[in-house]
């Protein structure tokens, strides 16, 4: 039996008097005082050492603990936070080793700091869940564009914020506070983009105004049409979709937690002055989780299509029919009456007989597909 607690110093000392005179063999002594041989071992041995304090009992307690956190970094994690409220610990622990003279604990050890300093919350935990997606191979090749939901100004009416997203790197290449949702507010930030940035292969936005027609899916928009003649690919959204432009809308959750949530402005020019400071600090410095953990700015790099001095013409094949478009968007083509968007009256497009159907036409402006003809098919009048 192991030692009775009610005497046990006094056995301890009994025990290891009878061991230094080995009246009995080792092991049998600590057969009679129902220990192992490496209790007594044990026991012997300190008492050699510390005399009779070391027959009493010892903190098990390490001498070290290097698993536990030192106050400084603590307050490193809590620091970061304090400056990020929305933040969690792999981003917190990213930006500790980027930018930070200190070695940041594990993930699961920042989390139990925040826990522990009451810094999440359920609802917190919740918005952190991840989203997956694909994602372009290169910077440049797809841009994500929208409105985030407008909010109110103190003086001068609604804001509304105009973003910018880069697939591939997630860089914000704009956030605008606009007053107006309109093609020139649009185009002129647009202009500045592309002159800093250069062009991108493709944008990609919603159906809705100043994008697209929402009424009439596939109706192509004044601004639209300059995109198109800048040599800019443009697509749409599935309508009820939000998904396709999942990384604009990503963002659009990033920039209210750490920008909007609780906040009032007064004017516009307060709100640009706020998105700016936070666009550094999305694209230079905050570790993003959809890049692992890397900054924006370090996948990005500027388009090597430059914006050019004027827009250039089409250029059409040798067997397209080219078609002058009249008002209100229509035209006549061998024999049948035909309307396309409202925004390309008095522009030219081209019929393109399709390789695979005889009599079935495509129509283009510039490389962006308006519609199909086959001339195979009744005539349907407008």
């Amino acid at each position: 039996m192991p030692w009775n607690p009610r005497d046990t110093m006094k056995l301890r000392q009994e025990f290891v008097e009878l061991a230094l005179h080995q009246s009995v063999p080792f092991a049998e002594l600590c057969r009679r005082f129902g220990i192992s041989r490496q209790s007594g071992y044990k026991w012997l041995n300190r008492f050699k050492e510390q005399g009779r304090a070391g027959l009493a009992d010892q903190s098990r307690r390490p001498l070290s603990q290097p698993s536990i956190t030192s106050p400084a970094i603590e307050q490193h994690v809590l620091g970061v936070r304090a400056q990020n409220p929305a933040w969690g610990a792999r981003k917190i622990g990213r930006y500790l080793r980027d930018h930070a003279q200190v070695s940041p604990p594990a993930t699961s050890t920042i989390t139990s700091i925040l826990n522990r300093h009451g810094k999440i919350t359920p609802q917190a935990s919740a918005a952190a869940t991840a989203w997956q997606r694909f994602e372009r191979e290169q910077p440049n090749e797809l841009w994500q564009m929208d409105f985030k939901g407008h909010f109110a100004t103190v003086g001068e009416g609604r804001c509304h914020p105009l973003t910018v997203i880069d697939d591939h790197s997630r860089f914000n290449v704009l956030l605008q506070a606009c007053a107006f949702q309109n093609t020139a507010t649009v185009q002129a930030h647009l202009q500045r983009a592309f002159a800093t940035y250069g062009l991108p292969r493709q944008i990609n936005t919603d159906n809705g105004a100043p994008w697209g027609a929402s009424k009439q899916l596939g109706q192509l928009t004044e601004l639209a049409i300059w995109l198109i003649r800048l040599g800019i690919h443009v697509s749409y959204s599935r309508p009820y979709h939000p998904q396709t432009n999942g990384k604009n809308e990503r963002f659009h959750r990033s920039l209210k937690a750490e920008v909007l949530a609780g906040r009032s402005f007064v004017t516009h020019r307060e709100v640009q002055a706020e998105f700016e400071r936070w666009r550094a600090l999305y694209n230079n410095q905050r570790p993003h989780e959809g890049i692992g953990m890397s900054t924006p700015v370090t996948r990005y790099r500027a388009s090597d299509r430059a914006l050019p001095q004027s827009l250039p013409e089409p250029q059409y094949g040798p067997d397209d029919e080219i078609v002058r478009v009249g008002w209100h968007g229509r035209f006549t083509f061998r024999g049948r009456q035909l309307k396309v968007s409202r925004s390309l009256e008095l522009t030219d497009v081209a019929a393109r007989p399709n390789a695979e159907k005889d009599g079935l036409f495509d129509f283009y402006f510039y490389h962006h597909r308006v519609m199909e003809l086959d001339l195979n098919q009744p005539v349907i009048p407008l």
